[in-house]
């Protein structure tokens, strides 16, 4: 016995509910991980001066703390001087390595920087999942130089860890977990002492982070967009089909 059309319309209609469903469950899965890259900016870094770079760290995980952020600086453009700024319920530690070659700076030559900033979240702390935690490193002077490029790895409480270290590579697509780059622009008369604090008026340098969750943002705005219209067109069409079934229905009767 062929099933009525009513019941072929409920069938569709559960089917069509269930394709919603997945296509919402993969869009926000989607948006998720494009945003919640570990990012730097800085609102005063420039070529020559000194700065404060903030890395923004989001929680990505649904079940487990970060508990640990493990900071690589560049050694080819180092920075000569790096401060840790305090957290609270967090450790840092800053260790210090041997310059591939010796730099001058102010006249005096030197070999060995700070290499590796670490933070470690005190017994039962860290960052839970929801929610982002800001760390932020006072140093300089900052090379002559577009960008600087940060690897910094993330531990979580259930042991696992994820590496933002890969590239990014111009006319190709981001990767998954691509290392934190800060943009340097030039300040515009102004300056910064030795501690980072500005002496005079200049221009803002911004993290190429803040362009990442631009487009990531874009991207989710994107992506909930074609949601909606995937969404009101399968309705569309289901409401046409039932209203031809009903019409059907009617006239067989009849």
């Amino acid at each position: 016995m062929s099933p009525t059309p009513f019941r072929t319309a409920r069938r569709l209609g559960v089917v069509l509910l269930a394709a919603i469903t997945a296509l919402a469950g993969l869009l926000a899965v989607g948006a998720g991980v494009a945003s919640a890259h570990v990012t730097v900016s800085s609102a005063d870094a420039a070529p020559g001066g000194y700065g404060k770079l903030t890395f923004r760290v989001p929680n990505e995980s649904d079940a487990a703390s970060t508990v640990g952020l493990r900071i690589q600086l560049p050694t080819d453009t180092p920075l000569t001087s790096v401060r840790a700024q305090p957290v609270p319920g967090w450790t840092v530690t800053l260790t210090r390595g041997q310059l591939p070659e010796p730099v001058e700076i102010s006249g005096e030559e030197v070999d060995e920087v700070v290499s590796v900033v670490e933070y470690r979240a005190v017994d039962g702390g860290g960052v839970a999942p929801g929610q982002f935690q800001e760390f932020a490193l006072s140093g300089g002077p900052f090379p002559d130089a577009d960008s600087l490029t940060f690897n910094v790895v993330q531990n979580y409480s259930d042991g696992s860890e994820v590496a933002w270290i890969e590239p990014t590579i111009e006319g190709q697509g981001e990767p998954e977990h691509p290392a934190a780059v800060l943009s340097l622009t030039s300040a515009d008369g102004g300056t910064t002492d030795a501690h980072g604090g500005s002496t005079g008026s200049g221009t803002a340098g911004t993290g190429a982070a803040s362009d990442t969750d631009d487009a990531a943002d874009g991207g989710d705005g994107l992506a909930v967009t074609a949601l909606v219209v995937a969404v009101l067109g399968l309705v569309t069409g289901l409401t046409g089909l039932v209203l031809g079934l009903r019409a059907r229905r009617r006239t067989v009767s009849s």
